[in-house]
């Protein structure tokens, strides 16, 4: 069966129980706890399945749906043998109905599937009504795809629902025109003539592989979620999608590592976001999702998960968090990670020109702590020195001119590709051994 990882108020549970039987007999309703993990499944770690992608819910998309599909694409870091998706209402006022869901590979920069487009179900049936504040995994469907795969994920939304999203897809996902019913099973994408550079509904997409070693979160602000990373420079048109540092990582993976060790890596980055929740000048639609608190359903609700790439505090430094404030929350959630076996590997905050000398000498003190014995004082596992990749030689508060957009935050494609690559392999690898 398939279950919430978050489970809404009872209020919303049988509101939505009641809009299942009321609106399809072949919907089924979604009423428990938690997520399927199949632990027990077969091979070397005992699991078979991984997040192999994924984009964090942040907040309701700005017009709702209105009886109409949407297909979300979505860059495989490794295939498998079948896949299972995940679709969330975390934020969703209402009852979301999905009437039907349906995966193919994606067709070349557009909205057409190449190949066979296979049904999605939901504990069998082709339907689920989803109520606010839950989420569902859909059942195993048969895919064969390989690391890098492009892959559809197309649902038809009846009704009128706002539909949560990832404000920032760093690619193009598309939708067809309200009132236009259900095109989840065609394989041609003329029917999707609207367009978003949001990720509506769907959040992460496990890969059945036993051969896999573990997934790889990385877990930060808008310097993970790939703000920069459509960015190559003046007069230059970027070559294609998926150039985030994450992108960048996965790829090295599968270049790079035998393939008996071949890892996933999941992005849970959300722009904005903070490490602490005690920031005095947090934006108002960012509070509420610092570390702490989109812990469980961004990095531990993810499958297969061993190893997190740590990489918060610009914004907790801007925001007015002092070097106290930002460490309380590294040690509290340092702590979660690791009492659920998962390895964290952290950087220290990176550079911005805009610091004030009390935010670069709270940014020296977290950069001392992280560096101290190369383990943040034996809290986390090991450090990824962002800090020496991206700043000035000359002026080091500030970020490389080669790396920097323009805006003294965020890196360009040359800076990904430059954090990708100074990720180790081998630290990575040493997370998955240790499970």
């Amino acid at each position: 069966m398939h279950r919430f990882l978050r489970t809404p108020s009872l209020r919303h549970a049988a509101a939505a129980l009641a809009l299942t039987l009321a609106v399809s007999g072949s919907a089924v309703s979604a009423t428990a706890a938690s997520a399927p993990g199949d632990r027990s499944s077969t091979g070397p770690s005992g699991r078979a399945w991984f997040t192999s992608w994924a984009q964090s819910q942040q907040e309701l998309a700005p017009a709702p749906l209105r009886d109409q599909s949407v297909r979300m694409i979505a860059r495989l870091s490794q295939g498998g043998g079948a896949l299972r998706v995940r679709i969330q209402n975390t934020f969703g006022k209402d009852p979301l109905t999905v009437g039907a869901a349906t995966v193919g590979r994606s067709g070349a920069g557009d909205a057409s599937v190449s190949g066979a487009v296979r049904t999605v179900t939901f504990d069998g049936r082709r339907g689920v009504v989803v109520p606010p504040g839950g989420e569902v995994w859909s059942d195993a469907t048969s895919l064969r795809t390989r690391a890098q795969d492009d892959v559809a994920v197309s649902l038809s939304v009846s009704g009128t629902v706002t539909p949560g999203r990832h404000s920032s897809a760093f690619r193009t996902n598309y939708l067809t025109p309200p009132g236009s019913g259900d095109h989840t099973g065609e394989a041609s994408g003329s029917a999707y003539t609207q367009t978003t550079g949001s990720t509506y509904l769907v959040s992460a997409v496990d890969v059945r592989n036993p051969a896999l070693k573990g997934t790889i979160v990385a877990f930060g602000s808008s310097v993970v979620d790939g703000t920069g990373s459509t960015d190559c420079g003046p007069g230059c048109t970027p070559d294609g999608t998926d150039q985030r540092w994450t992108d960048h990582l996965a790829r090295r993976i599968t270049a790079e590592l035998p393939r008996t060790r071949q890892l996933a890596v999941a992005n849970a980055g959300i722009g904005g976001t903070t490490s602490s929740d005690a920031c005095p000048r947090t934006p108002a639609g960012v509070q509420g999702l610092d570390a702490a608190a989109r812990l469980e359903r961004d990095v531990l609700a993810l499958h297969g998960v061993t190893g997190v790439l740590y990489y918060y505090g610009t914004n907790d430094l801007a925001n007015g968090c002092d070097a106290d404030r930002i460490l309380h929350s590294y040690r509290e959630v340092f702590q979660r990670l690791r009492a659920a076996g998962v390895e964290v590997y952290v950087t220290p905050v990176t550079p911005r020109p805009g610091y004030s000398d009390r935010n670069n000498l709270d940014r020296h003190a977290v950069g001392t702590f992280v560096k101290k014995r190369n383990s943040c004082d034996h809290t986390c596992d090991g450090v990824m020195d962002f800090d020496q990749v991206l700043k000035d030689p000359l002026k080091p508060n500030s970020i490389d001119p080669a790396y920097d957009t323009g805006d003294g935050v965020h890196v360009n494609i040359a800076g990904q590709r430059a954090l990708g690559d100074f990720v180790s392999l081998p630290m990575l690898l040493a997370s998955a051994a240790r499970r």
